[in-house]
């Protein structure tokens, strides 16, 4: 049980901050906060990616937990990744509110028994339509939206995704390039393989650097960031989404 009167909320932080992240938001977990955080909660924040976790007699204390994106494979076995699989079997067992975004999404997703890899199609860089499936299985996800939309655009940058969800789970979004852009696993369990908490400057950061260090081709990174300039995610719904699912009650 949580008790108190505010709520309080745990960042399972899987990337070391940018350069450009420090300089304009002070740190990755400040995107965090100002996607997500509302006045009188608590976030604490654990580097994950240097092995920082929440002491296990303190996972109670704690309403709701996001697991970020990360340069890492969430099917690698470094040390923090495997401790980091260990203690979202933890929650999970515990039914507490875990958010999974992008590696989140897909660590999440090792880690209660389902499959990771690298895509088929390759890297999935900018702004992406996914499809809603039809009769979700939690609606209530979706609380606060004036109704429950077919599509929404979401930013995505990820060159691995989910070939099998855990058992239990269900897929609830989908796209052109990526089968499972969502699932869900009862009330509790949350994956988005798109950056919700994004916005269209840190991604074309993003894509600068992957860009500079050969990671992508220079032509191919002139053409995300062209297409970039000309849409927009649907962000406030996606932000509305990710806090009525992690300020909900359990």
């Amino acid at each position: 049980m949580v008790t108190g009167d505010h709520k309080r909320y745990c960042l399972l932080l899987a990337a070391k901050d940018s350069e450009y992240a420090m300089q304009v938001y002070g740190g990755y977990f400040n995107v965090f906060l100002k996607a997500f955080a509302e006045e009188g909660e608590q976030w604490d924040l654990f580097r994950a990616v240097d092995g920082e976790f929440p002491d296990i007699d303190d996972l109670h204390k704690y309403h709701g937990f996001v697991i970020s994106g990360s340069p890492y494979d969430a099917y690698g076995n470094e040390l923090w990744i495997l401790k980091l699989c260990f203690l979202l079997q933890t929650l999970d067992a515990m039914e507490k509110k875990v958010l999974g975004i992008c590696f989140g999404h897909q660590v999440l997703c090792r880690a209660l028994g389902g499959k990771v890899a690298k895509a088929p199609g390759g890297w999935d860089l900018g702004l992406r339509k996914i499809t809603i499936v039809d009769d979700l299985p939690l609606p209530s996800f979706f609380g606060g939206l004036e109704e429950i939309p077919h599509s929404l655009t979401i930013i995505e940058c990820h060159q691995d995704e989910v070939w099998e969800v855990p058992l239990g789970a269900e897929v609830i979004a989908f796209s052109e390039q990526t089968g499972v852009e969502m699932f869900v696993i009862g009330d509790h369990i949350l994956g988005i393989q798109g950056h919700p908490e994004y916005t269209k400057d840190i991604l074309s950061n993003i894509i600068d650097r992957l860009s500079t260090n050969n990671s992508i081709e220079k032509e191919f990174a002139e053409d995300v960031k062209s297409r970039l300039e000309i849409g927009e995610p649907d962000r406030n719904s996606w932000l509305k989404i990710c806090k009525n699912f992690l300020k909900g009650e359990n």
